[in-house]
């Protein structure tokens, strides 16, 4: 995976602090902890918060221990969150401390502090960035369920694309048996077109897809299918959280192109 991180490491703490405390705010905002995730059927929202939660304790653990190989999950401490299920004071406290130590231990290790991950980039850096956008996305699912509106900051969607694009041409290249190989074939690209960005913000993809990898980068190409937006909106439909035919977002050319990258491009 290319090493092609757009935002300083503080940055990615920094905003790291700031979607915790939005995920804690759906909770103060009276949401049920109960109900179903549209955009996750599988979770209610307290168990995304759990989870959401778990994964940052756990790699915490990692930098802190600059750990040398993967540590199962279950030797994260308190990684499944408090004891009692329903307790809204409870897991906002734990997600709160949770969020305190993983930012103070990234701030600690700096970016380039070895630590094992899994997708080629063996650094704290690494870490500190996925944090960031796995928060990102989950607190969409989160504000789904709580009937909340949903804001990124412009520069950090944008890395989100860029870092989703990045894994899945990663997985192309270690995982040819993964359900992405079938993404491959020549003459077929795909162009993601934000239309509401302002200066400093360069929010225009294309992703070619031949027969050996995606390739991918920066710009305004013509290309077999276009999916045009506000930048939060194609993130949202780029990463399967906003449906193809919402008012938000424009698909031109061919959509069953689209449709094929959406079932498939994924890393787990």
């Amino acid at each position: 995976m290319r090493d092609m991180t757009l935002l300083a490491h503080d940055r990615y703490c920094d905003e790291i602090v700031h979607q915790v405390g939005l995920l804690r705010g759906v909770m103060t905002s009276g949401a049920d902890l109960a109900a179903t995730v549209p955009t996750c059927p599988d979770w209610s929202l307290e168990e995304l918060l759990r989870h959401m939660g778990g994964a940052l304790r756990w790699v915490e653990l990692l930098v802190r221990t600059r750990a040398e190989e993967e540590i199962p999950e279950e030797r994260v401490p308190l990684g499944g969150g408090p004891e009692a299920w329903g307790d809204a004071a409870a897991l906002d406290a734990w997600l709160a401390e949770t969020g305190r130590m993983l930012v103070a231990t990234l701030r600690e290790a700096g970016p380039d502090a070895k630590v094992w991950a899994w997708a080629g980039i063996p650094s704290a850096g690494f870490w500190a960035r996925r944090m960031t956008h796995e928060l990102t996305v989950h607190r969409a699912d989160a504000m789904l369920a709580a009937g909340l509106p949903y804001e990124v900051a412009p520069d950090v969607a944008a890395d989100a694309i860029d870092e989703w694009l990045q894994i899945v041409e990663f997985v192309q290249r270690t995982a040819p048996h993964d359900a992405a190989r079938e993404l491959r074939g020549p003459g077929r690209s795909i162009h993601l077109h934000a239309t509401d960005t302002g200066p400093g913000i360069n929010a225009e993809w294309v992703v070619e897809l031949t027969e050996d990898v995606l390739v991918w980068r920066r710009g305004h190409e013509k290309a077999t299918v276009a999916l045009r937006g506000p930048l939060t909106a194609v993130l949202l439909a780029f990463y399967r959280r906003l449906p193809l035919d919402s008012a938000e977002v424009e698909v031109l050319g061919d959509r069953d192109l689209l449709e094929f990258w959406l079932e498939r491009a994924t890393f787990g």
